[in-house]
């Protein structure tokens, strides 16, 4: 049943009540018109409670914004939204377009820092979140009691003689609820073997970002990325106001997952929600994402915790390579990828979530 407005209703009792069901919630798709963002694709979605949130297509099927009863959820870059054509793969020019918004997608074939690797010149994260959707689809319907909406595309990236890797993606979530799921299918559908690398940058910022705001997270070890993070290695936890002139601390997280293999990541504000915890939550099964990354910067304007579960590091492809640590698809290969990001709403909920924890 959908829960709204403090009550629970089944398809029945919500349906002689409204005249169509976009009265209370569902998907709605629409194209942006000016800018850098003109042209863009963009789906709509509203859960009906205060929970609303935008898929871009165009930015390989990504959550830009996120909001709640009013409180925006994700951090956004001066950049803005931008179409696919304003790429810039070379060095760090994945800055240029990297307009933040609650997800994006870094990968198919490499993520991480610009290096050489093989032979070939990479640049910043990948590709795949300046590509866009093809075989776009956005709907709703009831099943039994439950009105489930979704959208639904292909992602390709691929060249001549190199990676062809199919991303199906569907992001979808049900009428009441204030949580969203991604599905993701990665295929190599190219005659060769061919690296894979895939890192969710799930991007939060104010108001759930601010002082007086804490990461809960199942580590049993953090470990810094550089001589920069070491600085803030104790503190990685802990959120501030706004420092001038801060640099970006990235960690590595060893996570414990629980007795069926999800790890839960938050972060939570205690001084925002009335008085009462107030946060973000990230699921996800550890056998499909092995590694977690933390990107704590505390700068003005650049103020920002990325919750970043990955198959691999940030450090460039050849690095993960030297390693042993690369993955790799044969033909015909799949990988599968499952997340769920939700909210945490007053001590309730908080405590629900801290018993969850292993």
């Amino acid at each position: 049943m959908a829960k709204l407005f403090g009550n629970e209703y089944t398809r029945a009792e919500l349906m002689r009540r409204v005249g169509s069901v976009s009265q209370l919630g569902g998907v709605r798709q629409a194209e942006l018109v000016d800018g850098r963002a003109k042209g863009v694709r963009v789906v709509d979605f509203n859960l009906g409670n205060g929970f609303e949130f935008t898929v871009v297509p165009d930015r390989a099927m990504d959550v830009f914004a996120a909001r709640y009863q009013g409180i925006s959820l994700a951090w956004h870059s001066s950049v803005g939204l931008a179409a696919p054509a304003y790429y810039e793969p070379q060095g760090l020019g994945w800055l240029r377009s990297f307009a933040g918004g609650l997800v994006t997608t870094c990968g198919l074939s490499y993520v991480g820092a610009p290096t050489v690797d093989y032979g070939g010149e990479l640049g910043l994260h990948g590709r795949v979140s300046n590509l866009p959707a093809s075989c776009v689809q956005a709907a709703g319907r009831w099943e039994g009691d439950e009105y489930l909406m979704w959208a639904a595309g292909e992602v390709r990236e691929s060249v001549v003689f190199g990676e062809n890797l199919c991303l199906q993606r569907k992001v979808w979530a049900r009428l009441g609820e204030r949580r969203f799921f991604i599905e993701d299918r990665v295929c190599n559908e190219s005659h060769r073997r061919v690296p894979h690398q895939i890192l969710y940058h799930v991007n939060i910022g104010f108001p759930v970002v601010d002082a007086g705001a804490r990461i809960l997270s199942p580590s049993v070890r953090v470990t810094p990325r550089d001589a920069e993070a070491r600085k803030g290695a104790s503190e990685w936890y802990i959120l501030t106001d706004p420092i001038p002139g801060f640099a970006e601390q990235v960690f590595y997280h060893d996570v414990q997952p629980d007795e069926q293999g999800f790890v839960r990541v938050a972060i939570v504000n205690f001084l925002l929600w009335h008085g009462e915890p107030f946060g973000i939550y990230v699921k996800y099964r550890k056998e499909q994402l092995p590694r977690l990354i933390q990107w704590k910067m505390m700068g003005e304007g650049e103020y920002v915790v990325g919750i970043e579960p990955a198959n691999c590091g940030v450090e460039g492809r050849n690095v993960d390579r030297a390693n042993g640590t690369l993955v790799f698809l044969d033909p015909g290969e799949e990988r599968e990828y499952q997340l769920e990001i939700g909210l945490i709403v007053g001590e309730e909920e908080y405590e629900a979530f801290r018993a969850l924890l292993p």
